[in-house]
C-alpha cells in the first residue's frame, strides 16, 4: 500500500496560508476618506480601518442642479446603533465658520442621547472633537452663526457633564483640542489633547489611526491680541491611517481655514522635526486661498504678491506621490480668493518634485464625492483609478477611486 504523499510547505500548505490571509484581509474594513463636493466649504468623512468613522466639518446646502445632496450621501455611509440611531463615532469641527458647520442643528442630534427622536431621525455624535480656543478667537473677529453657537453650547454641556460625572458614554463624549489660557482646561486631563499631543482613541477605544494635534498652539492673551486675533485660527491635525497592518499607510493633513500667520508659527514650532508635517494627502487650507500662503492680498498685488517661505515650508512637506485636494468651487484664472489660481500653482509646484498631483473636488464629473482608498504599499486598488496611482515603491497607499 502506498503511503499518502506528504504535503510540501511550498505546495498546498502555502496555498492555504495565502487563502487564509486573503480572507482575513477581506474581512477587515479598509481605511478610506470621502471628500464631499460642498463648494467653498469643508466636509470630509474618514473611515478608519475597522469601521470607525470620523467626520471633519460639514457644509450642508440646499440641494439643487449644481449642489449635491451631501447629507443624503453621508447618511447612506453611516450605520445605526442598537437603538436604530444613525451615528458618527467622532466629529471634528476645525473652526466655527458657517461653511464648516452649516446644517449642524438641522441634521445632528444635540443634547442628551436619551432625548433623540425617531421622528426627527437625526445623526448622533458619539464624540465631539472641539477647541474652545478657536471659538474664543473667532468670536473676537465676527459674530457666530446659529450652528456654531449650537456646537459651542453642546460642547460646553458635555464638558460640564464630564466635570460632574467623569467620562460619559457614547453620545456624551467630548475631546478638547488644545489648552486654554489661565488654567481654564487644567482639570480636563482625561479629555484634553495638548498641542503636539498624539492619540489613537475614539469613543474610548483604540483605533487603527494616530492623530497629532498641531494647532491651536498655546498662547498668552497678549499674543492673541497682537497676532492671532488678526487670523482665522483653526484646528490643524495630522492623521496617520493604518491599513493592512501598516500603522503609517497614509498621512492626511487637515488645516481648516488657518491663514499665513498660523502656518508661519506652525513652521517655527516644527522646522526641526519636519516629519510632523509630512503628508500623503493635504486638504489645501481655506479652500485653496492665497491667504494661507502670503500676507499680500491677491486682489491688491496680483502676480506681484510674495509667498511666505515659512508658510510654504509648513505646507510643503509632501511625501512621494502626495496629493493636494482643494475643497472649493472651481478654480479659475481670475481675481477670486478663495479659491486662488496662484495658490493652485504653488501647490502644484509643491507636489511636482514628488511626482504628486493636485485636484479640485469641484472639477470632478457628476455629484458623487471624491474618494481615496488607503491600502498597504504593494496592494492594488479595489477599483480602477482615474488619476495617477501612488507608486508601490513609495510605501504610500493613497489612491483616488472612480466616481459617477
Amino acid at each position: 500500500m502506498k503511503s499518502e504523499p506528504s504535503r510540501s510547505k511550498f505546495g498546498v500548505d502555502v496555498l492555504n496560508d495565502a487563502l487564509r490571509r486573503q480572507r482575513r484581509r477581506r474581512s477587515r474594513m479598509t481605511a478610506s476618506t470621502v471628500h464631499y463636493r460642498v463648494g467653498n466649504g469643508d466636509m470630509h468623512l474618514v473611515e478608519i480601518e475597522g469601521g470607525r468613522k470620523l467626520l471633519i466639518d460639514i457644509n450642508v446646502r440646499q440641494p439643487g442642479p449644481d449642489v449635491p445632496d451631501v447629507i443624503t450621501q453621508l447618511r447612506k455611509r453611516l450605520k445605526r446603533d442598537a437603538e436604530d440611531r444613525l451615528f458618527v463615532d467622532g466629529f471634528l469641527l476645525t473652526h466655527p465658520d458657517q461653511d464648516h458647520c452649516r446644517g449642524l442643528k438641522e441634521h445632528f442630534h444635540l443634547g442628551p442621547p436619551e432625548t433623540w427622536s425617531k421622528a426627527a431621525d437625526k445623526i448622533i455624535i458619539r464624540e465631539m472633537w472641539s477647541s474652545p480656543i478657536v471659538f474664543r478667537r473667532a468670536s473676537r473677529d465676527h459674530q457666530l452663526c446659529d450652528d456654531a453657537n449650537a456646537w459651542a453650547c453642546e460642547a460646553r454641556r458635555r464638558v460640564k457633564r464630564f466635570r460632574e460625572r467623569g467620562v460619559g458614554p457614547d453620545g456624551e463624549r467630548v475631546i478638547i483640542m488644545g489648552e486654554d489660557v489661565d488654567g481654564k482646561t487644567d482639570d480636563l486631563g482625561p479629555i484634553l489633547v495638548k498641542a503636539d499631543g498624539e492619540f489613537s482613541r475614539i469613543c474610548g477605544v483604540t483605533g487603527r489611526f494616530t492623530a497629532r494635534l498641531i494647532a491651536p498652539m498655546p498662547a498668552s492673551d497678549d499674543d492673541e491680541d497682537e497676532f492671532l486675533s488678526k487670523n482665522n485660527s483653526s484646528v490643524i491635525i495630522g492623521l496617520a491611517l493604518e491599513a493592512d497592518g501598516d500603522p503609517d499607510a497614509s498621512r492626511f493633513l487637515f488645516g481648516g481655514d488657518a491663514e499665513v500667520g498660523i502656518w508661519e508659527k506652525v513652521w517655527d514650532r516644527n522646522k526641526s522635526r519636519k516629519h510632523v508635517l509630512e503628508y500623503d494627502v493635504l486638504i489645501a487650507p481655506h479652500h485653496c486661498s492665497w491667504r494661507s500662503l502670503s500676507w499680500d492680498s491677491w486682489s491688491d498685488y496680483g502676480e506681484g504678491a510674495e509667498v511666505s517661505e515659512d508658510a510654504r515650508s509648513a505646507l510643503g512637506q509632501a511625501r512621494s506621490g502626495a496629493e493636494i485636494l482643494a475643497s472649493s468651487k472651481q478654480i479659475k484664472d481670475d481675481a477670486d480668493d478663495p479659491p486662488c489660481i496662484r495658490a493652485k500653482r504653488e501647490y502644484k509646484d509643491i507636489v511636482a518634485p514628488q511626482n504628486g498631483t493636485f485636484a479640485c473636488i469641484a472639477d470632478r464629473s457628476g455629484t458623487d464625492p471624491y474618494e481615496i482608498e488607503v491600502t498597504y504599499a504593494g496592494h492594488k486598488p479595489k477599483r480602477p483609478t482615474v488619476a495617477a496611482t501612488v507608486a508601490v515603491a513609495t510605501g504610500i497607499g493613497a489612491t483616488p477611486l472612480p466616481h459617477g
